[in-house]
């Protein structure tokens, strides 16, 4: 959220303490609605992978959007990056334990979508029809 968003909620009467959650708030759910960054902590969630390995496993994603997402990640505290004084070098990424409590917050979600996909099909399909 830019200064003057913040300003403007503060003026209409949210106090300051109130505006900064809603700009965490809105920070996060660009995080976590993100989809190479569910599919980069699903994919973490049986435990450490190299960055080749994560590449190999999240179809479609380029070699910079890992890069991009998995520093967004680490800079969220939800991976840490475990550099390996190897030749060649190896560098392992892993969820923290704040990035397993998000894993489990996906694991919920698509268990809920499971449990509704029917209703959700259907209700589109009606939506859809009556166009």
């Amino acid at each position: 959220m830019d200064a003057v968003l913040r300003a403007d909620l503060v003026a209409r009467g949210m106090t300051p303490d109130c505006a900064e959650t809603i700009e965490l708030v809105r920070d996060v759910l660009t995080r976590v609605g993100d989809k190479w960054t569910v599919l980069v902590v699903t994919t973490l969630e049986p435990g450490p992978m190299r960055f080749t390995a994560l590449h190999e496993r999240i179809a479609g994603i380029s070699q910079r959007m890992l890069s991009h997402t998995l520093r967004a990640l680490q800079r969220d505290g939800l991976i840490t990056r475990t550099p390996y004084a190897e030749v060649p070098p190896r560098v392992e990424y892993a969820l923290t334990p704040l990035g397993r409590s998000l894993a489990a917050a996906v694991d919920h979600l698509v268990l809920w979508v499971r449990t509704h996909r029917t209703d959700i099909a259907r209700n589109r399909e009606d939506f859809d029809g009556g166009r």
